[in-house]
């Protein structure tokens, strides 16, 4: 199966579960908490608030070697967006790729993942785990801040900070 399909698929629209294709165009369905859906907008909103030169996207389909994976939020440059705009699963990856654990994630998997992102050029991938605490790696390297996005909070709060 490709991507394409399952997009136009009408069966496979409203399904509450998050959907990838493995590298042999099988589809893998991950579950996730209502947590997981929290910290999207969260970290979504702080990346648009710090930078003007590009934009989020949640749930980023990319190809990848290994199939279609898709990012919990990513960020583009506008550039990059140029490119991706009409597709139906981006070619090259944003700058930023953002993965937000859940139950069924195992570390393996987020290992290549993080591969993958930045085989097709990612910049940066980010991990955020299941009580908000953010890792952010290089192709090279972890890393103790984003270098793209160095303000990013190491710990991403689901409730606003009050003013």
């Amino acid at each position: 199966m490709e991507w394409r399909e399952v997009v136009e698929n009408p069966n496979l629209n409203d399904l509450p579960f998050k959907i990838e294709l493995n590298e042999y165009g099988k589809i893998v369905m991950n579950p996730v908490k209502v947590a997981h859906s929290l910290f999207q907008p969260r970290i979504s909103n702080i990346m648009e608030a710090m930078r003007e030169d590009g934009t989020t996207l949640t749930e980023c389909a990319i190809w990848t070697k290994k199939g279609t994976k898709v990012a919990d939020v990513a960020w583009a440059s506008f550039e990059v967006v140029d490119v991706i705009r009409d597709e139906t699963e981006a070619s090259i990856a944003p700058e930023v790729c953002v993965e937000i654990l859940s139950i069924s994630n195992t570390e393996d998997e987020i290992k290549e993942k993080r591969k993958l992102y930045f085989g097709r050029g990612a910049k940066e991938v980010w991990i955020c785990d299941e009580y908000g605490r953010m890792s952010f790696y290089s192709l090279r390297k972890k890393l103790k801040r984003s270098l793209l996005f160095p303000s990013f909070p190491v710990k991403v709060e689901l409730r606003k900070p009050k003013a």
